[in-house]
């Protein structure tokens, strides 16, 4: 057996007259686990097979095998067990992009251990709160900028609760350097047992309505990313696939890990600090990158750069995620590139639950039909299935800790577990409507809504049709209080370089979104901003725009 055909294994695959998937299950044994039975069994099949290609902002290079994988997460597994890393252990990894990540968290699975990936934008509060709540013992950090400062602090805050600190790409007094290390081990061990249903990950999400709370996985998440890969981002065995994120983020494993390496495709690695549009077009150009994902935003940006500048020919398929497509960009992207954008939709605590998978027409703005891996219904505020055509908030039948690609719950956190597991269903606290042909449409977190002059206003609608006038760079769409309507539509805009913030510009902006929705959707009020709060994400922090909006609302209007 191939490693083309080798994932055939772990799951089972149908699909209709038309060729479309319309079944994928999980097959497993009791003691799968990502790194022995695949990285290590590729590594035996074809162990020159080209896995990792890493490039860094100074022109480094780097190019992984599988057997090089196999080998280093080895040599790095034994390291840790002679460190007193054991299964079981909470391990946190703040690698950045840097290549180690993907050895680090394959040898953590062979010892059982539970990989935490954290964004190296952490600052020592940020740790303090992720150290206490996620319990952990042993950190794996980039030596970029502050972040070995940043952990110190916290550990000293906390007591001394790290077991052991390793820093990557540089030394540190108080840190075991990693690279020189691991040199110490050597490249066999015996295998130590694990079951499919154990931790193997936990992921903090990013916190846009509070505190971060911890998504945990057991083994078959990485599974479920074989839709994700082969279905949906339609990655090459023979191809090089370029998703864009932090290793700190759910979106690593999503497109720069379980699938893509499962399906024996080479991933992708730029190592940047900043985004800049025209650099990473020229990184698409120079390295032949042939399948891609990113979210709409950077499309956007590629787009207003001149993408006409590059040549992409080697690109073939393209997909988004991350947050709703505007039809616009989809469009744009298709004139330049005769590439047609697949969006798809998800969370850090799911693989793959919408998407437009491989062999659909996609709707530009749609994010696509429910995956065969999820059973997905829209359902109202009492959990009862609405009509098509209805808003409705997205939600998955199944079992707590029995639906397969799906969270396990929250780490210590039973309340929000329960809030989210309840009546045979996963909620995933985000809304759409369906249209008759089965395909769903974006309108926003269950809190996004805007209730306004009896209206149901979803802010995505409006984001999109304001993003398609030239003057708009990027927008968040709220609810605003108002003292006579109780609650108004408020676009709050960036404004695109060459544009000029003034009453006219608001009045040409409401005017545009009046001509091209239902004119009560119009935004009573437009605030001009230079940059809109993001989390470290990138996602927008539409609660912080409207906790301003209030806190200004009962400041000009006291009782």
């Amino acid at each position: 057996m191939d490693v083309a055909s080798y994932h055939l294994n772990f799951v089972e695959e149908g699909f209709d007259e038309n060729g479309l998937l319309n079944k994928f299950e999980i097959k497993y044994p009791e003691n799968f686990n990502f790194s022995y039975d695949i990285i290590d069994k590729y590594a035996e099949l074809e162990p020159d097979r080209r896995a990792l290609m890493w490039v860094d902002l100074e022109g480094n290079e780097r190019t992984f095998t599988f057997g090089d994988l196999s080998r280093l997460s080895t040599k790095a597994a034994n390291m840790f067990k002679a460190m007193g890393i054991k299964k079981g252990d909470h391990v946190m990894l703040v690698l950045k992009r840097n290549y180690q990540f993907w050895y680090v968290i394959m040898a953590l699975l062979k010892i059982g251990a539970i990989a935490i990936p954290a964004t190296h934008l952490l600052t020592t509060k940020d740790f303090v709160y992720r150290f206490e709540a996620a319990d952990v013992k042993a950190v794996i950090a980039t030596s970029h900028a502050d972040v070995s400062h940043y952990v110190e602090e916290a550990d000293e805050k906390l007591g001394g609760c790290l077991n052991a600190k390793y820093i990557v790409n540089g030394t540190r007094e108080g840190w075991t350097s990693f690279d020189e290390e691991i040199e110490k081990y050597p490249d066999t061990m015996e295998r130590i047992d694990t079951r499919w249903d154990e931790t193997f990950l936990l992921y903090f999400t990013s916190g846009t309505t509070g505190y971060p709370k911890m998504v945990i996985h057991d083994h078959t998440y990485a599974l479920a990313h074989v839709q994700t890969a082969k279905h949906w981002h339609n990655v090459d065995p023979d191809g090089i696939h370029l998703t864009i994120s932090d290793t700190g983020w759910g979106k690593a494993a999503w497109g720069k890990l379980y699938g893509q390496l499962i399906m024996g495709t080479c991933v992708f690695v730029y190592d940047f600090d900043k985004f800049i549009p025209e650099n990473m077009l020229a990184i698409m150009e120079k390295y032949k990158i042939t399948t891609f994902c990113a979210p709409p935003t950077m499309f956007r940006f590629f787009i207003k750069t001149g993408i006409g500048n590059y040549d992409l020919s080697s690109l073939k398929y393209c997909t988004i995620a991350g947050e709703a497509l505007n039809p616009e960009v989809y469009n744009k992207w298709l004139e330049f590139t005769g590439i047609k954008l697949m969006e798809g939709f998800g969370q850090t605590e799911s693989a793959l639950i919408l998407a437009n998978t491989l062999g659909m027409t996609p709707k530009p703005g749609s994010m696509g039909r429910p995956t065969p891996l999820y059973d997905v219904v829209l359902v109202d505020s009492d959990g009862e299935p609405v009509p098509t055509g209805e808003t409705g908030e997205i939600c998955i039948r199944g079992e707590y800790c029995n639906t397969r690609g799906l969270c396990r719950g929250y780490y210590r956190n039973k309340e929000v577990t329960d809030e989210t597991w309840y009546n045979g269903l996963y909620h995933t606290g985000d809304t759409a409507w369906m249209d008759e042909d089965g395909y769903y449409w974006y309108v926003g977190r269950n809190d996004d809504v805007i209730k306004a002059s009896g209206y149901r206003i979803g802010p995505f609608e409006i984001e999109s049709v304001l993003i398609a006038h030239p003057a708009v760079l990027e927008c968040a769409v709220t609810g605003a209080p108002h003292p006579i309507r109780g609650m108004v539509v408020k676009a709050t805009v960036v404004l695109t370089k060459g544009y000029t913030a003034s009453d006219e510009l608001v009045k040409e902006l409401q005017d545009h979104v009046k001509r091209s929705t239902a004119p009560y959707k119009y935004p009573r009020i437009v605030e001009f901003v230079d940059e809109l709060p993001k989390t470290i994400s990138g996602k927008i922090k539409r609660t912080e725009i409207r906790k301003r909006d209030i806190e200004k609302y009962n400041a000009e209007n006291p009782l």
